[in-house]
């Protein structure tokens, strides 16, 4: 048999180099959502991660869409989160871009972000490689840099927290979902803490406009990670943009569990927005039924989270 020879070889790794380096479709069934289910890889120190990326059919050449990033909790992984919070059935419908960083089970076991590993920096790792995620699809995919958001649940909602107190410029809305507020846990130990609500995140020294605005949506009924985390973020931000705490309104919606909303403002300015969700537990309220750490009769907060970040996208045009 005719060896083939180093030109060929050359040429057919080169193809091979070309397709590592680019998005991969799954070949496994996708989340709902009218798009594309792609999958993409970013180095870090730790060696290469993952990501997945939703993007809406009919986008045009040289359009640029709204970034929504989600970040899953523990126990779950992109495929799951997005199934569970249905967030691509929105992108679909609204048309905007979601991206789903992955945390591989040798960084951590339940496939947690490591949040809380502040003293020994691994959290700040994590953080710069979903950044470089964010910046990869921004380029690849032309993410309009302006209108970005970033969202998680639990463990997901804490690493959402770290990047946007951490790259405030990046980002112009944040929602937290059953999550610690930043520079609560430096630790495994004190991580375990901030979760019951032992632990109170850190004075902020002065006042700052810096952080982006912060929607914090919690179960009361929360066992995991309990719910005074929740006002105790609200008052973080209000604190640090000087704001004040207004009047909590009752709503509900249908039989869907009903909710307590504050909003604190800095004059006209929302600076941060709390979600108390009576009878939710620790999961995505509103998410598809039979998921895990998902409770399909909370009010919806993939609508609530995507409303949120659009507002915040709109006062770039005002």
């Amino acid at each position: 048999m005719k060896q083939p020879s180093w030109a060929t070889l050359l040429g057919r790794n080169a193809r091979l180099l070309q397709r590592a380096a680019q998005p991969l479709r799954d070949r496994a069934k996708p989340p709902p959502g009218a798009g594309s289910w792609l999958m993409g890889s970013v180095l870090s120190e730790a060696g290469p991660r993952r990501y997945w990326l939703f993007r809406p059919v009919g986008v045009r050449f040289g359009e640029k869409l709204p970034l929504m990033v989600m970040l899953h909790g523990c126990h779950q992984d992109a495929k799951s989160f997005a199934a569970s919070t249905r967030m691509n059935a929105v992108a679909a419908r609204e048309r905007f871009l979601v991206l789903y960083p992955e945390q591989p089970r040798l960084a951590n076991a339940q496939g947690c972000w490591n949040w809380f590993e502040t003293q020994s920096g691994r959290a700040y790792g994590e953080a710069a490689w979903i950044m470089r995620a964010i910046e990869q699809v921004s380029v690849l995919y032309a993410a309009d840099r302006d209108r970005t958001a970033v969202a998680g649940l639990s463990a997901g909602a804490s690493m959402a927290a770290l990047l946007a107190t951490r790259y405030p410029q990046r980002f112009k809305a944040l929602v937290m979902h059953s999550g610690v507020p930043p520079g609560t846990a430096h630790s495994t130990v004190s991580a375990m803490g901030a979760m019951q609500g032992r632990r109170v995140p850190p004075a902020v020294a002065e006042p700052s406009e810096a952080w982006p605005p912060l929607m914090v949506i919690h179960g009361e009924a929360d066992g995991v990670v309990s719910a005074r985390n929740a006002g105790a973020a609200a008052q973080m931000w209000s604190q640090a943009a000087g704001a004040r705490e207004g009047a909590p309104q009752a709503m509900q919606r249908g039989k869907r569990y009903p909710m307590t909303v504050t909003q604190f403002k800095r004059s006209r300015d929302v600076v941060a927005t709390l979600v108390q969700v009576g009878r939710l537990g620790h999961a995505w309220s509103g998410g598809a039924a039979r998921q895990r750490f998902s409770d399909a009769n909370g009010p919806d907060a993939s609508r609530m989270v995507w409303r949120f970040a659009e507002k915040q996208f709109g006062k770039e045009g005002l």
